[in-house]
């Protein structure tokens, strides 16, 4: 396949749209949960560091029904899978909108574990979906290409979020305006229902697979299958990057008070590190070429590490933070792109969706402890949204080191 072709693809465009307009609907949903509970109609219901128990509930969901959904991935064709988890989105978000709508905290958040749930469905054949689509020469730029338009999405429905958010919960007096998520969460939907129809019909690829429905077995055999080889640590590495993510989301929306700022500025920051992780993501897949580049990990995890000491110790304005979480985002494309396009080669065909379903369980898993990290640190530590930045240096630091020894040496050079 030229590498030009695979851009043009009727399949992989559709993916793109899918994909792009699920993670915008995600991000709506998400943020203006976040904004609700950190500093808006909600604050305070959760406490100190409440938002720590929304980014639990986006995290629980995958960790329980990842395996599953990897398995339903391998049995079914994964674009058929991915019309059905659309066609469900439509009803869930009636449910959270109606949530918001009523300002019933409850059933939003019944909502938004509702789509977590659904979310957790579709990330199996995505990913999965892409070897299928593409050569495998061409999975980091393809990958670079789907995290582009990710982050892309993400700038939308955070950017969207915080207008939404002011409109909602406006605290100047202005009378809210509470059906404006529901609307703009149904819309996306219904794009998404007809991106996904627009995908051609793949064939599955282990249509005799039996479920495993032991939850703590199917993880078990799972993550022994892939501690054979370099999967795991691979996966590991990878997990890593969405513990970090969250604590840095979670983070942010605390600079509304201390930037004095409206939501709508806090988006904007959002916005500004998913463009940046796209940028990176694209300019990885090309520096990559026709390779999968590992070593690539390693400058981005130090490049992340330096942003996130800086971010805790300058002093914070909106140009200082808005240009760390700048030079965040490029790193974290370079780190991202060759854990994710690793995970995509080394996955056997037959088994792609499974061991895809337990990287994203442990992903999740990764996120929970996110959420628990940064409450502890909130509640209980005492410690600022700046300060938890270096407990996000550490981390990477540790993770940096571990890629090189565990993963660097052991893959090479594939593809």
């Amino acid at each position: 396949m030229s590498p030009r072709t695979f851009l043009i693809r009727r399949g992989y465009l559709s993916l793109l749209a899918v994909q792009f307009l699920g993670a915008a609907n995600d991000n709506v949903l998400k943020q203006v949960l976040t904004f609700m509970v950190a500093t808006g109609l909600w604050a305070g219901a959760l406490g100190d560091g409440g938002q720590a128990i929304v980014g639990a509930c986006l995290a629980v969901p995958f960790i329980l029904f990842s395996a599953f959904a990897g398995q339903f991935a391998d049995r079914h064709a994964k674009s058929r899978v991915i019309l059905i988890v659309k066609l469900v989105e439509i009803p869930i978000v009636l449910v959270a909108g109606i949530g918001l709508l009523l300002g019933d905290l409850r059933l939003a958040i019944f909502g938004f574990l509702l789509l977590a749930t659904q979310s957790a469905f579709f990330g199996p054949a995505k990913y999965g979906v892409v070897p299928e689509l593409v050569a495998e020469g061409e999975l980091p730029r393809a990958n670079g290409v789907l995290n582009m338009m990710t982050n892309i999405a993400v700038i939308a429905g955070s950017v969207v979020a915080g207008p939404i958010s002011d409109a909602y919960f406006p605290g100047d007096g202005t009378p809210p305006i509470r059906w404006i998520p529901l609307v703009v969460m149904l819309a996306v939907a219904v794009c998404g229902v007809l991106g996904a129809m627009a995908m051609p019909r793949l064939a599955a690829q282990t249509p005799g697979l039996l479920f495993d429905r032991r939850f703590m077995a199917s993880y078990a055999s799972g993550l022994r299958d892939m501690s054979r080889g370099p999967l795991l640590a691979v996966a590991v590495a990878w997990a890593m990057f969405s513990l970090l993510g969250s604590i840095a989301l979670l983070a942010l929306p605390e600079y509304q008070q201390i930037l004095q700022v409206p939501f709508r500025m806090i988006s904007l920051l959002l916005g500004i590190m998913g463009v940046a992780v796209g940028l990176g993501s694209v300019l990885c897949g090309l520096f990559s070429g026709h390779r999968i580049r590992p070593l690539f990990v390693i400058p981005g995890g130090i490049g992340m590490a330096v942003t996130f000491v800086l971010l805790a110790i300058v002093p914070p304005t909106f140009i200082s933070v808005g240009v760390l979480i700048f030079l965040t985002g490029i790193s974290a494309g370079f780190y991202i792109v060759p854990l994710q396009s690793l995970l995509q080669a080394l996955s056997p065909g037959d088994e792609r969706g499974r061991f895809l379903g337990m990287a994203n369980g442990l992903s999740f898993a990764f996120i929970l402890a996110a959420s628990a990290i940064f409450y502890v640190c909130r509640q209980f530590l005492g410690m600022s949204a700046t300060d938890v930045f270096l407990v996000c240096a550490a981390l990477i630091i540790v993770t940096t080191g571990y890629a090189a020894w565990r993963i660097v040496p052991r893959v090479g050079r594939p593809g």
